[in-house]
């Protein structure tokens, strides 16, 4: 007898607390799958520690593989579910597609930032779900405050160290109050001109902060925050998002170049796709986690609404507490579904508390009922959180050490860009690639560099990585927000992509012309910039394409042949001596300072024309006295008279 199939979508509190109590129960008697994005499971709690530089980004991480023995990895991503056939068909980190079937599929896909209806905080605002955001969040105040403090201009300076976080939930709080101390060292170290130091606002329409915990817990994190000189403004929100700052509801315009969005989560998208009925955005499942009407079906986590036992009527919150314990009754009722445990069990909880870390020996918590705030707070949540992590304590003990005994890194080390992590992805725990795969979008996803791009530059935006694989490969379009694969027979020949007019890049040529050796169009980048292999103009650059050096003296073109093998010094082809005409290479022909061209004027005939053999020693009509024609400029610098097109350069 075949062993049953368990799929497990998900790797988060609820997915990985599911493998590994499916692994112990079942002992080897089912085959148990694990889909996820990444090799690691993430312990959220402790992000707002990554962003301020407390902890390296693989103290929060949990490699799958090593924790989960048993269990079979699978990278990639969730795109369609097939009920009726008991497939799942995903698509893998390099593009690859595939499915896997099952006999019982647990859906624990997490969640992702939540959005709201307001004007331009899709490409002006950041979210914190995943670990590259925190990169990049850690990166982007490092280099404001560094350009801050070497800014003439007061007013830029000011916007620089301003600092918005949108949601004053666990880790809106958190991400305030880590980040003021965070500012606060770097500027100590470096301070800013005119004694100005960094603000962190921190806004909810909310009356008070943290407005799910007890009152007594909200004020203490108020209190603290408002001492450290955190703006702490309740009742307030943002109205609209430009590039140069927010716009308040209360009429105020702050400027910024930071938005930080912590309003919340929505589940994951892929439950949408099923047809089956919701509860807001949540997949409905019964009290033992099970889709009624599908007994194949379980799911947990964020994207299930679950029955609260405790309180008739209601559904757990989306929290990591709730997600931890559904993953274990998830798993016992699957396996109990297969005969491989014991009984069905119902979801309950007892509220245990809550602990929010508010930086350095500060801490908000309730263990058990007992309200805490001060030193014994600090002490109670950092030997929660070690004691809730499924590795890395020692690590995480040894950063929290030397972080109380050195001075904090300040470093930004540039892995994550702004357009690598775009605020409506359903994807937070995956950065974008330069010439990756794409990833799926949520709805109206808005992920270009618009704004968010130029945020961090104020006006220049960083190009994308080079060197990034397929990245060579690719035609980036401005403002599209993802890089266009070029098509199989385009790269095979070696011809440039076709952009957009005005885009800087090369305009793809016909096939005729290219058979017949004529030069393309003429682009804003041909037509505006120095003549590329001319004497004097920018060599050319031993691009994949590009052709040998036009506009021999006398202006005819070198007719180029049908290659019979692969085109030297171009990808997939032979090797090819240095390129003629290149920086290193031996000097074109019929250049000066190189050998007179065959078939020209005083030169050797051409050989291997069409038409059989070549003619030897006919003359060439040469070409008629007088000035250049249009198509065909001198050589020489051509003077540009249209404005350089930035359009084409950002992180796209």
């Amino acid at each position: 007898m075949s062993r049953p199939r368990i799929l497990i979508v998900g790797a988060g509190f609820a997915g990985y607390r599911t493998a590994r109590t499916l692994s112990r129960l079942t002992r080897g008697r089912a085959h148990i799958t694990l889909l996820n994005p990444t090799d690691y499971f993430l312990y959220l709690p402790l992000l707002p520690q990554v962003a301020a530089g407390i902890l390296e980004p693989r103290r929060v991480t949990v490699s799958l593989s090593d924790s989960l023995p048993d269990v079979r990895l699978v990278l990639g991503e969730a795109d369609r579910i097939d009920l009726d056939d008991g497939t799942l068909h995903y698509t893998g980190p390099e593009g690859e597609e595939g499915s896997l079937s099952y006999d019982r599929l647990v859906l624990a896909a997490g969640s992702v930032n939540k959005l709201l209806p307001i004007p331009g905080v899709a490409e002006h605002a950041h979210g914190f779900r995943g670990l590259p955001e925190a990169l990049y969040l850690r990166d982007h105040v490092t280099r404001q405050v560094e350009l801050a403090a070497s800014a003439d201009d007061p007013r830029a300076c000011a916007a620089r160290c301003t600092f918005v976080v949108v949601g004053a939930g666990y880790t809106g709080t958190e991400v305030a109050a880590h980040g003021q101390m965070f500012t606060d060292a770097q500027v100590r170290k470096h301070p800013l001109r005119r004694g100005m130091r960094p603000r962190w606002m921190l806004l909810d329409v909310a009356p008070r902060v943290l407005p799910e915990m007890d009152e007594k817990l909200s004020a203490t994190a108020d209190r603290v925050l408002r001492q450290r000189g955190v703006d702490v403004r309740m009742g307030t929100s943002v109205k609209e998002a430009t590039h140069d700052g927010v716009v308040l509801t209360d009429g105020e315009f702050v400027e910024t170049r930071t938005l930080v969005w912590c309003v919340g989560v929505r589940p994951d998208p892929l439950v949408e796709s099923l047809g089956l009925p919701m509860e807001k955005g949540r997949l409905l499942v019964d009290p033992h986690l099970q889709v009624p009407g599908r007994p194949e079906l379980f799911a947990c986590g964020d994207v299930a609404a679950v029955p609260d036992l405790e309180n008739p009527g209601s559904y757990t919150s989306m929290t990591a507490q709730h997600a931890w314990r559904h993953g274990k009754v998830a798993a016992e009722n699957v396996a109990a579904s297969l005969g491989l445990g014991g009984a069905r069990k119902p979801y309950r909880h007892r509220d245990l508390g809550f602990v929010v870390d508010l930086g350095g020996a500060k801490a908000a918590a309730n263990p058990l009922g007992v309200t805490l705030s001060g030193v014994p707070a600090g002490a109670v949540t950092r030997g929660y959180h070690l004691a809730a992590m499924p590795g890395n304590r020692v690590r995480v003990a040894a950063d929290w050490l030397l972080d109380a005994v050195l001075p904090r890194q300040a470093v930004q080390l540039g892995l994550v860009r702004s357009w690598s992590v775009p605020l409506d992805t359903s994807s937070p725990e995956v950065a974008r690639v330069a010439g990756g795969p794409g990833r799926r979008q949520g709805a109206g996803a808005r992920s270009g560099p618009g704004a968010a791009l130029a945020s961090d530059t104020d006006g220049s935006p960083d190009e994308p990585a080079k060197g990034q694989p397929g990245s060579g490969t690719t035609q980036v379009r401005p403002g599209s927000g993802s890089a266009q694969p070029r098509s199989e027979p385009e790269t095979a020949k070696g011809r440039p992509t076709a952009s957009p007019p005005g885009s800087g890049h090369g305009q793809l040529r016909s096939e005729s012309e290219t058979a017949k050796g004529r030069p393309a169009a003429a682009t804003a980048e041909t037509a505006g910039g120095p003549a590329r292999n001319r004497p004097g103009g920018e060599p050319a650059r031993n691009q994949p394409g590009r052709e040998p050096a036009r506009n021999l003296p006398g202006g005819r073109p070198i007719e180029k042949q049908p290659a019979a093998e692969p085109a030297r010094n171009q990808p997939g082809g032979e090797p090819a001596e240095p390129a003629r005409n290149q920086p290193g290479g031996e000097p074109a022909k019929n250049q000066p300072g190189g050998e007179p061209a065959k078939n020209q004027p005083g030169g050797e005939p051409a050989k291997n024309q069409p038409g059989g053999e070549p003619a030897k020693n006919q003359p060439v009509p040469a070409s008629p006295p007088g000035p250049p024609s249009p198509g065909h400029p001198s050589p020489g610098p051509v003077k540009r008279t249209d404005a350089p097109d930035d359009s084409a350069k950002g992180d796209s």
